[in-house]
């Protein structure tokens, strides 16, 4: 009896309990594993033996392919990793919070995405690098990106036969837009007469909506028969060639959404980090918008005008220069979405301001919880937390946040 509870004692520890922020399963015992889901136990000779939750990856392309890392969990195991990566963050920085049901994109939802193309004699290889590595993989399939832009690959091999140089390799930046699918070329091309002739032949038969070339100098829009535009709250915004669009639809939504319940119908907002505007144009009162990016804030400037929206675009670097206390207690409410290194300077900001109500948008939780621990103690609280998986089946963890003023 004594041995069959020593063995038993042995399968439990051998048990993946969960998973890591890189995405191996870590079992009772400590031990990691590739590839192994929640509920999945780890044999004596390392291989994985598959649990409930494991679920069978339905790209031929994984695990090698770099743009997913967690095929192999079910919805229930990927909410439960993304609900735990935002707990741990928050733990790490001594806070907790209320944290909501992960929302998830569906497959094949991805509007944005940047892929890597390389030639080797006579053939284009185009898609993600495998992960931890440089070496391509040439996409036959892919759950992550929309129908169209999938679609747009195997033609876009064609074009860059004649574009590439021998062994040359170049970033495919590619965004759906309101117009049709946008392509960016970064790298060095070919020139000349057949050139230009191949790309125009090729935009023409494809009904491109731009095709931009940046050879170090800037993007440079080769093909844009109309001005290419996005739109954000029912305005239609000048999209400049790779611009920042949040990854799918749904996402956008889940975010805008939680952006307008965390600031509880304020009237005045500040949004920082605007880009675009994505959450400055869904918001009904009068918005101040600041951001860094010149195309950005300049297309946001010339949409709200033209929509006759009461947002005030300011071009602005908020890490160096942050909206200081006085600035910030004219809004009732701040939204800000910075890049993934977070935001301190303007967090220090915020946690001496009096402001009721902040919505945080961070594809970082890490960040977020040191930002939000720097607001926490100038007197907020953290009401709820949503996280956003957007990046389908990825490691990638997005996430809206409602901070309160005490008192």
């Amino acid at each position: 009896m004594a041995e069959q509870g020593d063995r038993g004692m042995q399968d439990d520890t051998a048990r993946v309990i969960r998973v890591a922020a890189r995405g191996d399963g870590v079992t009772l015992d400590g031990r990691h594993a590739a590839l192994a889901a929640p509920g999945d136990r780890l044999r004596p000779d390392g291989s994985v033996e598959p649990g409930p939750r494991h679920a069978n990856p339905p790209c031929r392309h994984f695990p090698v392919c770099g743009g997913c890392q967690l095929q192999h969990l079910d919805d229930e195991s990927y909410s439960t990793f993304l609900t735990e990566r935002v707990a741990g963050a928050l733990q790490a920085q001594g806070l907790a919070a209320d944290i909501r049901p992960p929302i998830l994109s569906p497959p094949r939802t991805r509007r944005r995405a940047t892929l890597h193309a390389e030639r080797r004699g006579r053939q284009v290889q185009l898609g993600f690098t495998q992960a931890a590595s440089h070496a391509l993989i040439d996409l036959d399939e892919c759950w992550v990106l929309t129908p169209a832009l999938f679609a747009i690959l195997a033609p876009l091999r064609g074009l860059l036969a004649v574009l590439l140089a021998e062994r040359g390799r170049i970033d495919v930046h590619l965004a759906e837009t309101d117009q049709g699918i946008d392509v960016l070329l970064k790298g060095r091309l070919a020139s000349g007469l057949v050139a230009v002739e191949g790309i125009t032949a090729f935009c023409e038969r494809h009904a491109l909506a731009r095709l931009s070339v940046d050879e170090g100098y800037g993007a440079e829009a080769r093909w844009e028969p109309e001005p290419v535009t996005i739109t954000l709250g029912g305005v239609a915004v000048p999209m400049p060639a790779g611009a920042f669009l949040q990854a799918t639809r749904e996402g956008e939504a889940a975010l805008v959404a939680g952006v307008g319940e965390a600031l509880g119908g304020a009237r005045t907002v500040a949004d920082l980090f605007a880009g675009l505007g994505t959450f400055a144009l869904s918001m009904a009162g009068k918005v101040y918008a600041g951001e860094a990016a010149r195309d950005a804030i300049m297309a946001l400037k010339a949409a709200a005008g033209r929509a006759q929206r009461p947002v005030f675009a300011e071009h602005r670097d908020l890490f160096r220069r942050p909206l200081d206390a006085a600035e910030l207690n004219r809004f009732e409410g701040v939204v800000i979405d910075p890049p993934r290194a977070g935001a301190r300077e303007q967090a220090m900001r915020l946690a001496q301001a009096s402001v009721p109500h902040i919505a945080y948008v961070s594809c970082n939780p890490s960040s977020f919880a040191r930002d939000a621990k720097t607001i926490c103690e100038g007197g907020y609280r953290i009401n709820w937390v949503l996280p956003v998986g957007q990046f389908r089946w990825s490691t990638h963890v997005e996430l809206v946040a409602a901070l309160s003023r005490q008192g």
